[in-house]
């Protein structure tokens, strides 16, 4: 479970994220969405202490974000943020072999090299694994950074906006990967979601925000309501009942 108590963080005095109370249930998916400056991405990353929380606390699986030791927390929680700074002459094998170091410390064993075939092969990157990352599409790429935080093995992955810069046809292979990571190896996904269909579609839960603070939370049939998704974007949105589920129509 992650548990976000009393959370607040503050950029200005008019600028504040919190505070923040929520319990996200281990396993399955749980999306973040609402318009943009609602505070997703600073929530995500406070949970994977890339940013400091002024107030509050946040734990993951009982352990105190704040105040775990690194290398214990990196077997817990891995995070992969939107802006992504590896030199490009790393090959997808290399790339995603970064996701054991919290383990093998840059000294690869024969397990951890069967393990990070075992995340090529699930992301379909098999017959790209020796091309290098300059080399790749951005689906390619992305894929190849999924794979890598995959890699690391923690129950609880926490990814910032994964479909940033994918065609429609790339987001649906994205998403079904992560569902399947959900199902198959009994992950818990946070995901930052900018299409509030897709977060529909692939997820267990929503977790809508508004203006730095949790507007709603709970399942998709809970959230996606034509009223309670108007009240946080601020303009009209109708839902349809579609062959998968709820479609939001704007």
């Amino acid at each position: 479970m992650i548990e976000i108590k009393n959370v607040k963080k503050s950029y200005t005095d008019e600028v504040e994220i919190g505070p923040l109370d929520i319990k996200i249930p281990k396993a399955g998916i749980t999306s973040l969405i609402g318009p943009n400056g609602a505070g997703k991405s600073t929530t995500l990353l406070m949970i994977g202490r890339l940013l400091d929380i002024d107030e509050g606390k946040i734990a993951v699986a009982n352990m105190d974000v704040s105040e775990s030791k690194s290398e214990e927390l990196a077997k817990k929680i891995t995070i992969l943020r939107q802006e992504n700074h590896f030199v490009t002459r790393l090959t997808v094998r290399q790339l995603v072999g970064f996701g054991r170091f919290p383990y093998s410390k840059g000294r690869l064993t024969k397990e951890d090299d069967v393990i990070i075939s075992k995340y090529i092969d699930f992301l379909d990157l098999t017959n790209l694994e020796n091309r290098y990352l300059d080399e790749l599409s951005g689906g390619q790429r992305q894929r190849a950074y999924v794979a890598m935080v995959l890699c690391q093995e923690t129950e609880y992955v926490l990814l910032d906006e994964p479909l940033n810069n994918l065609d429609v046809a790339r987001s649906v292979q994205m998403m079904e990967h992560l569902r399947r990571a959900a199902n198959e190896f009994g992950r818990t996904i946070l995901t930052v979601m900018h299409d509030i269909n897709f977060a529909a579609k692939y997820s267990d839960r929503i977790c809508a925000m508004k203006e730095g603070s949790i507007a709603a939370f709970g399942k998709i049939e809970e959230i996606m309501k034509s009223d309670i998704l108007t009240d946080i974007f601020e303009t009209k949105i109708d839902i349809i009942e579609g062959p998968h589920g709820p479609i939001a129509v704007y």
